[in-house]
């Protein structure tokens, strides 16, 4: 294995990617002071793990990058890439096969470190792994510096040791045995910390054993706790239910209440408004008969006031036609006394005939008195016409006044016929019946305007009672559904345990039911059938007797006797119904039983209390083994 390439980027002097070639074993490196001959050392120990910038000709590891000059820019990072020629296979290990070895290393300025193995990255462990042994690294003997020669020769036992291990290829296995000896060293030391550790485990394990005794225990009394917190639960929900009943009960109450008083304020409202209705339409009447009467009064009047005017006109046409009649009676009588002369004036002509030539004279006077008589006989005739004229024009107007007059004498009647009848039905309505009605009707309005008032505030305080009532149930009623919740938890519980019991006992009933049906003990009683609990206290003595209450009641002892010598193999209860002659005492459970089992001696340190303060009390008074139940 040879060195045949340098690649060299940013690393001190070298700025630009330089590679140097070496294609022989023997290669020197010419040149003047300062053209960097030694940054190629420095650039090939770097490559091989060297950490001290010390070593390197610099004070800190960021030297060995470009720093820039006059002419260039500092650069970012440095690289160095080793190619080693590996044809005839000096390289052992993985690395055997490879006919080229690349080690390479970057450094950045914010101090990041990269080595590299034929592109693979790797640790700078294992760059130095690969050269042990070959004599080849950041401070071994290939690399002869000024000094070198004078250090070997100078060097303690040790030092030249050392290099000697290098030169016989054995520093290798030295780094290996050394690099064993730490880990064995580590594993004693871990195995010294295990031991502590399996002290410390040891005490916590005996720590851990009492706390597991003591977790036992406190999984018993959890159990007691539960099975106390289960009662409390149910002396709880049973005086939740109780003062659900109770509130239910008021609520129920209240509402029937409101309902009734609902029920009032519509039957009192409809009064009211059927007592509005009637007022109206009294009102309504009243004004319409109030109305007629003005209108018939007016109607009278103004038919009377036409009566008078018609008997003004007809008197004044009377007096009219009795001149007309004196008139015609003294033309009558001037018509007859002109006859009368005419024909006196006849008489005397017709004696006088004789006379009539001398009386020429006094007949010229007649004639001309004649002319006279007939000229007023016209001028009468004409008045006569006349008057007869104005006669039928006056009997004309006189018999159609006269029609009229029976027309409004006809209308008259019938006006005065329903003026009557109005006035019989206006005598007839009652008008102080009728106020006392409408000022009844107004007391009655404002009474129950002041019961609507009572009513409204009742029925507001009625609300808010039953606001609130509504609110506290929903409160107990949540929770209640909580404790519903818990309870049915439990119950699943409870539920998934007994089936488990079940499933273990059901192989146990057989044997049990046909030890039963041997001994004829299949029809005896059981326990639950044999006793009587006082009302109140069935479901504290049911919890308490638990599975006893299907014990089978016996009273012979020689089945007693029988079943402990032929005992079946399953789980069966006997109890020997003899009383027992002893008196409970008075705050015992056994006191609320009556029967003929001895349960003096089953419910013995039970005692009963009616509620959760006296159970509180006698709570303190306990022995160890007693307890105390409620209802």
């Amino acid at each position: 294995m040879r060195l045949s390439r340098i690649k060299i980027a940013g690393f001190k002097s070298f700025v630009d990617p330089t590679e140097l070639k070496l294609p022989s074993s023997l290669v020197g490196v010419v040149g003047p002071n300062g053209c960097g001959k030694s940054n190629i050392i420095d650039a090939v120990r770097w490559v091989m793990g060297e950490s001290s910038a010390k070593h390197l000709r610099g004070e800190s590891m960021d030297d060995v990058i470009f720093a820039g000059s006059g002419t260039r820019k500092p650069v970012g990072q440095a690289s160095v890439e080793l190619i080693f020629d590996n044809t005839d296979g000096s390289l052992g290990g993985e690395y055997a096969g490879f006919g080229e070895i690349s080690v390479r290393r970057e450094v950045s300025r914010d101090g990041q470190s990269k080595y590299a193995l034929n592109g693979v990255r790797c640790r700078r462990r294992d760059v130095r792994d690969i050269f042990l042994g070959t004599g080849l690294g950041p401070r071994s003997y290939s690399i002869i510096e000024q000094g070198m020669i004078s250090r070997l020769i100078e060097a303690k036992p040790e030092e030249m040791r050392v290099y000697l291990e290098e030169a016989a290829g054995i520093s290798k296995y030295k780094e290996r045995r050394r690099e064993t000896e730490t880990r064995i060293r580590h594993t004693r030391e871990n195995l010294d910390r295990l031991n502590d550790l399996r002290e410390e485990v040891d005490k916590q394990l005996a720590r851990l054993e009492r706390q597991a005794k003591m977790a036992e225990k406190f999984q018993v009394l959890k159990t007691q706790e539960r099975q106390k917190r289960g009662e409390l639960l149910v002396l709880r929900r049973r005086a939740y239910e109780a003062d659900r009943d109770e509130r239910a009960s008021k609520t129920g109450s209240l509402e029937t209440e409101l309902e009734a008083q609902v029920a009032k304020l519509r039957s009192a409202e409809r009064a009211i408004e059927q007592a509005r209705k009637q007022q109206s339409d009294s009102s309504d009447h009243f004004s319409q008969i109030q109305a007629e009467f003005y209108r018939l009064g007016s109607e009278v009047s103004r038919i009377e006031q036409t009566i008078e005017h018609k008997k003004e006109s007809r008197e004044r046409q009377s007096q009219e036609l009795a001149e007309v009649n004196r008139l015609l009676a003294e033309s009558k009588a001037h018509r007859d006394d002109d006859i009368a002369r005419i024909a006196q004036i006849d008489e005397s002509m017709q004696s006088d005939q004789p006379a009539f030539d001398g009386l020429q004279d006094t007949q010229r006077l007649s004639a001309e008195h004649l002319q006279r008589a007939e000229k007023e006989l016209q001028q009468w005739q004409i008045r006569h016409d006349e008057f007869n004229l104005r006669l039928s024009q006056t009997t004309q107007i006189c018999q159609v006044e006269a029609s009229r007059i029976e027309q409004m004498d006809r209308n008259i009647g019938d006006a005065n016929i329903r003026l009557t009848r109005l006035r019989e039905e206006f005598d007839s309505l009652d008008t102080e019946g009728l106020k006392q009605n409408v000022e009844r009707f107004r007391g009655e309005e404002r009474d129950s305007s002041e019961y609507e008032l009572r009513l409204n505030s009742a029925l507001t305080v009625i609300s808010d009672k039953q606001q609130s009532q509504k609110a506290s149930i929903a409160q107990h009623s949540e929770a209640l559904d909580q404790m519903r919740a818990r309870i049915q938890s439990r119950v699943g519980r409870l539920a998934s345990l007994e089936a488990l019991q079940q499933a273990a006992l059901e192989s146990e009933s057989g044997a049990a039911e046909s030890w039963l049906q041997a001994n004829q003990l299949t029809k005896a009683p059981r326990l639950a059938q044999s006793i009587a609990a006082e009302p109140g206290w069935e479901a504290a003595i049911e919890l308490v007797l638990g599975p006893f209450l299907e014990a089978v009641c016996v009273d012979a002892e020689q089945l007693i006797q029988r079943c402990l010598d032929e005992a079946p193999e399953a789980q069966l209860t006997l109890v020997h119904t003899q009383p027992d002659n002893i008196v409970p005492a008075a705050q015992s459970l056994a006191s609320k039983v009556s029967g003929e089992a001895p349960l003096t001696q089953i419910l013995a340190g039970v005692y009963a209390a009616d509620n959760l303060a006296e159970a509180l009390r006698i709570k303190q008074q306990l022995e160890p083994g007693q307890s105390v139940v409620t209802k």
